[in-house]
């Protein structure tokens, strides 16, 4: 099984302790560490040792920047290796924590409010460098994870906490794959419904008493009165005085008249609690002309209109 590759990236005579100490958190994690002085980096006579670092980098998932007070060796004009590191994770969009030492962090502090002085020495960091990056470092995105750290135990506690969250999150995202997937087959069925009963119509396989009660088990009504009006029940009733009692049952007022019959050509419900909010329901999904009860017309999923029921808001109440 592939296992997440995990680059740890710092300056390595000031921090080897530390960096041994995050190896060996990472290992107990059952993750792979790639740590340059381990042999774990692969060279080459083509290029630069540098650059199979910052090569490398694109085959882990994880970076560790750990920034210190020595500045180390220099990659470029403007970044030691260490500094190169960080910055290719970050182009190439990985995941990334960075921390900083506790004393570098307190004396950057100093650097900013005098970084226009030339005359100054610092105590924390033997390049001034080191603080010039961390304007770099400071300026990234709020979603760049940056820490101050005394020791090896801040490390370790900070990334045990950070890879639990991730993994809920992944939990969680499979958990909403499994609702968009079963979103996905809802919408299938429903599909299959209209070929079905398309077809028992057309090759006239199945009697009309057949169809009618696929239809009825499988309105379309159903699902938009329980999304709709907020219930939190399976919802289901043939004929709009069945509808009404129900919502009359549940709490909601009836505008206008106080049967199902009106001379309208829909029916409007205010909701419980709630005195300027209604569902309105439209008659053209039953058959005003049936004397029991106004029976609901069979519909398909593919025949449904969103028209037929609606929700009005900013009514004066009664």
């Amino acid at each position: 099984m592939a296992k997440p590759r995990i680059f740890v990236s710092s300056t390595y005579y000031d921090l080897k302790h530390i960096r041994a100490d995050i190896e060996r958190f990472i290992r107990e994690f059952g993750y792979d560490a790639v740590l340059n002085e381990k042999g774990h980096i692969a060279y080459g006579s083509g290029e630069s040792l540098q650059n199979y670092c910052y090569k490398e980098i694109s085959h882990c998932d994880i970076l560790i920047s750990i920034i210190g007070g020595r500045y180390g060796s220099s990659s470029n004009a403007d970044y030691s290796v260490s500094n190169q590191e960080l910055m290719t994770a970050l182009e190439q969009g990985k995941q990334v924590y960075i921390f900083i030492d506790s004393a570098v962090a307190t004396e950057y502090k100093t650097y900013r409010a005098n970084k226009h002085l030339s005359d100054i020495s610092y105590q924390a960091v033997d390049n001034i460098k080191i603080y010039e990056f961390l304007d770099s470092v400071y300026s990234l995105p709020k979603n760049n994870t940056i820490h101050e750290f005394s020791n090896a135990h801040n490390i370790t506690s900070f990334l045990k906490e950070q890879w639990a969250g991730l993994f809920q999150r992944l939990l969680n995202d499979e958990s909403k794959k499994r609702e968009v997937d079963l979103i996905q087959k809802l919408s299938e069925t429903s599909d299959t419904l209209n070929q079905l009963v398309e077809y028992l119509v057309n090759e006239k396989q199945g009697s009309e008493a057949a169809i009618n009660t696929i239809l009825t088990t499988n309105h379309p009504i159903y699902n938009e009165i329980q999304r709709l009006a907020n219930i939190h029940f399976r919802v289901f009733f043939e004929t709009g005085a069945e509808l009404a009692s129900m919502l009359k049952v549940l709490g909601f007022v009836k505008i206008m008249n106080d049967d199902f019959e009106a001379k309208e050509n829909y029916s409007s419900w205010k909701f419980p609690n709630n005195k300027t909010k209604a569902i309105r329901i439209s008659h053209k999904i039953f058959d005003m002309n049936d004397e029991v009860g106004h029976k609901l017309k069979l519909l398909t999923p593919r025949d449904w209109k969103d028209e037929y029921i609606e929700i009005e808001d900013g009514l004066i109440p009664f």
